[in-house]
């Protein structure tokens, strides 16, 4: 994309009052976007309003400002950014083929072959998403499905947000085949900034081994709005949906109705029925989502890309902890009174009390052994003073 053809599709997108929906009729009815702003008025408003006509007859404010930080930014790592526009050979088909299809994608990382690679993740791609605030049992699932999915060839793609986002993206690094993708962030912000902070050094991981996407110009920065909206594109991208934890009331249960829509699959992990983690699992299962306990449910509806990388994955059941070798990692041995406390613990987030109650065991001993095989990775902490057993144990 040259300068020129660069200024207008950014001029297209920064008019005010036009929409994707009306941009893309225009793009419709006159093909590139500079044809548009050589189109008198009157041409014009066969496709839009009057107020919108207007509009794109005067060049917006700062578009000369974002067209230069654009080309900079291209030009600083050209063999790793790139901007694709509807028009450009390289979007993503799978896009394409959705209601509303961003008009550019800012993207950076493995560009060196995108059409391959976005080919690779529609056939043989899985969203993972879920809570912001999961519980350690929902963080160590996330991890590890992803982790097994993608040592199966699939390529995982998420929001690189907090909690289940960023490990799925961790799991998937850890289990990339080399085929495609490891993983594809889509983010809410513009490419030139990393949401959160935290996960700065996870993004430039991600950029290594596969791709960070946004639909928003550079210099956007991480407003609300942007968060539901991007998550068209992560299931748009993918041939199915994982929902791992999710309230009621979530983001992830947007991105599960968008692939119901898309005609995608919907794969939700059931937990307890007191978590409210879990509650919107339990809802996407009774409306039909497939319920699954392990990665090979997963595969067995969405192959992978070879048999012998099925072969793999197979025997990755539901919480057996694998570390980057892929190896099953052998527990700690444990005391009488150990096992005897993770008996009376199960898989359901307990209270102190509750537990004493069933152990009959004092609170110092109690504590001590919490603290044990909280350190061994066998119990995780939850907010309000809650226990929870992770699968591993």
């Amino acid at each position: 994309m040259d300068r020129e053809e660069l200024r207008a599709w950014l001029r297209l997108g920064l008019t005010p009052g036009v929409g994707d929906v009306s941009a893309r009729k225009l793009l419709a009815h006159f093909g590139l976007p500079q044809a548009v702003f050589e189109a008198s008025e009157p041409a014009l408003l066969q496709c839009v309003s009057g107020q919108q006509a207007q509009a794109l007859l005067q060049v917006p404010a700062g578009l000369d400002d974002l067209l230069e930080r654009t080309v900079q930014w291209l030009e600083a790592a050209p063999d790793h950014r790139r901007v694709l526009s509807l028009g450009d050979i390289d979007y993503p088909q799978a896009l394409l083929d959705t209601e509303d299809p961003p008009l550019m994608l800012y993207a950076m990382g493995r560009i060196e072959q995108l059409e391959d690679a976005f080919a690779h993740c529609a056939a043989f791609g899985v969203a993972v998403v879920g809570s912001r605030n999961p519980t350690p049992q929902g963080v160590q699932n996330a991890r590890q499905f992803s982790e097994a999915l993608g040592r199966a060839g699939l390529t995982i793609t998420s929001g690189l947000a907090l909690g289940i986002d960023g490990a799925a993206h961790e799991g998937a690094l850890a289990g990339y085949s080399g085929r495609g993708l490891a993983t594809i962030a889509v983010v809410g912000t513009g490419l030139d900034r990393v949401y959160p902070k935290a996960h700065f050094d996870l993004a430039h991981q991600i950029a290594e081994n596969g791709l960070l996407l946004s639909e928003y110009s550079l210099g956007t920065p991480p407003l609300s709005a942007n968060f539901p909206k991007r998550n068209r594109i992560i299931s748009g991208l993918c041939k199915g949906t994982l929902v791992v934890e999710a309230a009621l009331q979530s983001g992830s249960l947007i991105t599960a109705r968008l692939a119901v829509e898309q005609g995608k699959d919907v794969f939700a992990i059931p937990g307890s029925i007191h978590a409210t983690q879990a509650r919107g699992c339990h809802a996407l299962i009774k409306q039909g989502a497939k319920l699954v306990e392990s990665a090979q449910d997963i595969l067995e509806e969405l192959p992978p890309p070879q048999p012998a990388a099925q072969g793999r994955a197979r025997g990755q059941a539901y919480g057996t902890a694998r570390p980057k070798g892929g190896q099953p990692q052998e527990l700690p041995a444990l005391s009488s009174l150990e096992a005897g406390l993770l008996d009376a613990l199960g898989f359901e987030p307990t209270t102190l009390d509750a537990l004493q109650a069933r152990s009959g065991m004092d609170t110092a001993t109690l504590q001590a052994l919490l603290m044990g095989l909280e350190l061994a990775g066998l119990v995780g902490r939850l907010p309000g003073g809650k226990f929870q057993r992770l699968a591993s144990a």
